[in-house]
């Protein structure tokens, strides 16, 4: 009798002890997710960040008009701010980024000085122009490098956590092509002290707080209901493991993260939802892409359908590029033929089999409105009048942007070049003022990691 006690009581041992095993496994497994889905959006945030500083500080070149200048700066300002924030998020402690960090925040300075001086009484100089310009080669050689990683994280299916349990494992620096190249990237700015910064923050709205203004009259959803809402927006079927929890005081917006299993490619798909609305705001596919399959003109096709079968309908592709084995697209809302910039969404579609492996829907959720569109007061012609007279124009557009004021105006768009860069320029269809310069990004060069 008391030896059948005993070995009751030792099976209820063997059992609880297996269940306590079974909960720290998936506690465990738990913060690894959370922890790797807070990198992944640190970085792929960092990734599109830098493209705007890039872009946006290019785009200062060709500004024909002070009016112009001021928001533009303010705008790097900005960018660079966030940049900064992001790159201190990443597990990258032990890397020696000084040059990195401190072009960030002395570029953050410069624009913010120059924004908040009257160009009109005090215009830029030609010294600082050569310092735009120079900032403008930095920015450059920074993003490629950030690209590159990109496409290694992307190419490996690498994930951050791991990259993280090395680092800290070893004494010395590891031998990594991700650590390697943000290592590239830090000795690629050392020069930038010989920039001649010059003499020289008006507040500007923050995107995250933006969107949680616009998703807070929403409906509540549950846990389970957003991950009901995800499997039906990646399409993956109910064998397919999910895992939600909510982002905590990480975001400014309340969201669930979202961990999907994906089995036919081996990986995940990395989601935010709103709680309120069950809006999908970005989610991304961190798997290797392999050898286009499909062209670009056949991807942004499935992008476009796919936008439409989500209920995402009027939306015009606005720009394409093929970035190594991957098509980049943006759309943005058409009303009555006119392009409604504000209202944009990214999409990234794997050029082997044509899955989306990338969304971003912040600005269509924050903006998307029923509106009544103004009629122009200026003719096409009369508005290209207003245009640098060095840009070559190639094609022209009416469509709705957001001004320095945060006020969406009607505009003329203007695409067109200036030796080997493309620009697009909106020009104000009521007044003629010169609203935006933007410079187009070339096709993205392909990385060889074997």
């Amino acid at each position: 009798m008391i030896r059948n006690v005993v070995i009751g009581l030792l099976a209820v041992a063997v059992i609880a002890t297996g269940y306590w095993g079974f909960q720290e496994r998936d506690q465990k497994q738990t913060l690894m997710l959370s922890t790797e889905n807070h990198y992944q959006r640190a970085f792929h945030e960092l990734a599109f960040h830098i493209d705007q500083i890039e872009h946006q500080i290019g785009a200062t070149l060709a500004m024909n008009t002070r009016r112009q200048l001021t928001p533009a700066l303010a705008e790097v300002w900005r960018i660079t701010s966030l940049a900064q924030e992001e790159l201190g998020q990443l597990p990258l402690n032990s890397l020696e980024l000084g040059n990195t960090e401190e072009f960030l925040y002395k570029l953050g300075k410069f624009s913010y000085r120059t924004s908040i001086r009257d160009l009109d009484k005090e215009p830029l100089t030609d010294k600082e122009y050569k310092t735009l310009e120079q900032l403008y080669g930095y920015a450059k050689d920074i993003r490629n490098e950030v690209r590159k990683s990109q496409a290694y994280l992307l190419s490996n299916n690498e994930r951050w956590v791991n990259i993280e349990k090395e680092m800290a494992a070893q004494e010395e620096q590891m031998d990594n092509v991700l650590v390697n190249n943000f290592s590239v990237m830090n000795k690629s700015v050392e020069g930038f002290s010989e920039v001649d910064w010059g003499a020289g923050m008006a507040a500007m709205d923050d995107l995250n707080g933006e969107l949680k203004k616009a998703l807070e009259d929403g409906e509540e959803v549950s846990e389970q209901e957003a991950e009901r809402l995800a499997r039906k927006y990646l399409g993956v079927n109910e064998n397919a493991s999910v895992h939600v929890s909510e982002t905590g005081d990480g975001l400014e917006y309340p969201a669930y993260t979202i961990v999907v299993d994906d089995p036919e490619h081996e990986t995940n798909y990395f989601m935010d939802m709103s709680v309120f609305g069950g809006h999908p705001i970005w989610f991304l596919q961190n798997r290797e892409v392999e050898e286009p399959k499909i062209s670009l003109n056949e991807a942004s096709e499935k992008a476009k359908q796919y936008l439409e079968e989500r209920g995402k309908e009027s939306m015009q592709l606005i720009e394409s590029k093929q970035y190594d084995s991957i098509g980049v697209f943006t759309f943005a809302y058409l009303e009555d033929n006119v392009r409604v910039y504000p209202d944009a969404i990214n999409i990234e579609v794997a050029l082997d089999d044509g899955d989306v492996v990338s969304y971003e829907a912040k600005n269509y959720l924050i903006n998307h409105k029923d509106r009544d569109l103004p009629k122009p007061k200026l003719t096409m012609e009369e508005a290209q009048k207003k245009v640098n007279p060095k840009v070559k124009v190639m094609e022209n557009h009416l469509a709705v942007i957001e001004n320095d004021l945060g006020e969406e105006v009607l505009c003329y768009e203007f695409i067109g070049v200036i030796k080997d860069d493309t620009y697009q320029i909106f020009i104000n269809a009521e007044d003629g003022q010169e609203e935006q310069v933007e410079r187009l990004e070339h096709s993205e060069p392909i990385y060889n990691f074997s």
